[in-house]
């Protein structure tokens, strides 16, 4: 019992601590009723920046990512011409017609962290903070994320019957060839398919790469309380070489001050995808796995606070007079486990468990497995709570009769504790005789709480972790297991079930201060479980009930079998 108190309380402090680490994360941001529109007045794009030296060498047969332009900090919030608002049945975008940029999304069916209301922005572009999803191609002259595009299309919402529709937006290079970027919406999915169509008018070949990126700064619009585990934002790269590769933003800062220093990520190979993730969401340029083009990823700091992370792709050799396309689907939404399972190898690895990922995992896949039977996260706790009190059955059955066999020696152990009220080493002395002769193991039960500990940490990892538990009801006042208990019900119910089990299963304590404490453990607990998410205080409270039944059943048992030798 004791352990479990330390095992509480270290971590309550660990999870002050990584709150405490969070300096250089800005507060939530808070959201309109609606995506603003931009403003009216135009301006005249800048010339492309000077390539930023921090970004990584390609090999000799292909442009490096450096081609690749910068985006300003001016730029990044300020757009130069209206942008085009594209509704569809999952979210409201909003494309800006310079770069065909992906400034705004909406998610309508992803309520705000701060109001319930509002939703949800995987992307955006304004004066609090900066997300984008950007694309373009590097060659001389040719379109990239800071060229105007003309809009070729007038269909702006998804219409009932659709399962997808285009946004068509063309330009000309420099050396006249015709590029259009095709923005491809479909319905009930938060994939976005990019397109370019190149078009060589020239009378000699020409060969173009494309880039696809997202450009963000550090804000996050995920709300964060103290009790919450600092949770991983930032660039992800993975590919078969290095697999899944965090590229946080203070290492992106070292490679911006010493760009000879080697990047921790390896930047060519055939497969992999790049994201941007934070709490609960991620953006992704995710190639289908069959797609084995050679491709190199980037990551950089490009200065006021603004990072970039893509891949550029090879488009190929155009041939005089004939068209070629390169296409990368853009995933922005909830980090929905099925879907990027589906969507590219590995990618549902964005959802972080941390060092708990090997028993939170499987978890979570049976919460899945329940709530696709049962349809509500609340009962799936539930049912998972019975499912693992039966696995561990014999184990806590065993714990169970050890305490039941505590409460019939009670009497003795209390007439032993008077005899040698004087002597402390000959009371232990003859407890432990006493103990050997009822074959009592009187640490007992402590092996339910021992058995219960990790796989409540890994819960709490689900709840904190898995977007599918994000906003999740299960009855009445719990509308968000995810979040603490707004009405305290579940801790004070908690703590009643508590003294009844203490009532059913005495400890031999001889010392009045760690009797106290004992006595002191069920509001000690109670308080935390204020803090903690509702669908872990449920996990535990239904678990105690169920030891409660378990002990009371074994210590009528014993009862019965005490009378009947007697």
């Amino acid at each position: 019992m004791l352990f479990a108190i330390f095992a509480f309380s270290g971590l309550y402090l660990w999870q002050l601590w990584q709150h405490d680490q969070q300096q250089k994360l800005a507060q939530p941001v808070t959201h309109g009723a609606a995506i603003p529109s931009a403003p009216s007045a135009p301006t005249t794009p800048t010339d492309i920046p000077t390539p930023d030296t921090t970004a990584l060498a390609a090999p000799a047969n292909k442009p490096a990512a450096e081609s690749v332009p910068a985006t300003a900090a001016a730029d990044s919030i300020t757009p130069a011409l209206p942008a085009i608002k594209i509704t569809t049945d999952l979210y409201i975008a909003e494309i800006d017609p310079v770069g065909g940029a992906i400034t705004q999304m909406a998610l309508l069916k992803q309520p705000d962290a701060l109001d319930k209301t509002k939703p949800y922005y995987a992307l955006q572009k304004d004066g609090e903070r900066t997300f984008v999803a950007q694309a373009g191609l590097t060659g001389e002259g040719m379109p990239n994320h800071r060229t105007t595009y003309e809009v070729l299309t007038t269909q702006r919402e998804l219409k009932d019957g659709e399962k997808s529709f285009d946004l068509r937006l063309g330009a000309t290079a420099a050396n006249g060839d015709r590029v259009e970027q095709i923005l491809t919406f479909h319905r009930d999915s938060y994939v976005i398919d990019v397109t370019f169509k190149i078009t060589n008018t020239a009378a000699t070949a020409v060969t173009p790469y494309a880039y696809f990126q997202f450009t963000r700064d550090t804000k996050e619009a995920v709300k964060r309380g103290s009790m919450t585990p600092k949770s991983y934002t930032g660039p992800v790269i993975f590919n078969e070489t290095d697999k899944f590769k965090k590229v946080d933003f203070d290492e992106l800062d070292k490679l911006a001050a010493d760009p000879s220093r080697k990047a921790p990520y390896t930047s060519t190979n055939n497969n992999g995808w790049v994201a941007m993730i934070e709490h609960y969401f991620v953006t992704a340029w995710a190639l289908p796995d069959r797609n084995t083009i050679q491709r190199e990823f980037y990551a950089r700091k490009i200065g006021d606070g603004l990072y970039s992370a893509g891949m550029l792709l090879p488009v190929g050799s155009i041939a005089a007079g004939t068209s070629a396309e390169v296409t990368v689907p853009m995933y922005a939404g909830p980090q929905d486990q099925d879907v990027l399972k589906a969507l590219a190898k590995d990618l549902n690895r964005v959802v972080d468990y941390g060092m708990f990922t090997v028993l939170a995992a499987p978890m979570f896949w049976l919460l899945n497995f329940f709530h696709n039977l049962i349809g509500n996260w609340g009962w799936s706790i539930i049912a998972m709570t019975f499912l693992i009190r039966i696995v561990f059955y014999p184990l806590n059955a065993a714990a169970a009769r050890s305490m039941a066999k505590m409460r019939v020696v009670a009497p003795r152990l209390k007439a032993l504790q008077e005899q040698f009220k004087d002597d402390k080493q000959q009371l232990q002395i003859k407890m432990m005789e006493m103990y050997r002769q009822e074959k009592i193991n009187p640490l007992g039960g402590c092996l339910p709480i021992l058995i219960q500990m990790p796989f409540f940490i890994a819960l709490y990892w689900v709840l904190l972790s898995a977007a599918e538990l994000r906003y999740a009801p299960w009855l009445g006042w719990i509308t968000d297991l995810s979040a603490p208990d707004p009405w305290y019900i579940l801790p004070v119910v908690y703590a009643v079930s508590a003294f009844l089990q203490m009532k059913l299963s005495p400890m031999p304590i001889t010392d009045p201060m760690q009797a106290r404490m004992m006595k002191m453990m069920p509001v000690v607990f109670s308080i935390l479980f204020i803090f903690f998410p509702s669908g872990l205080v449920l996990y535990w409270l239904v678990s105690n009930l169920l030891q409660i039944a378990q002990q009371w059943h074994v210590n009528r048992m014993l009862e019965r079998e005490a009378a009947a030798k007697a």
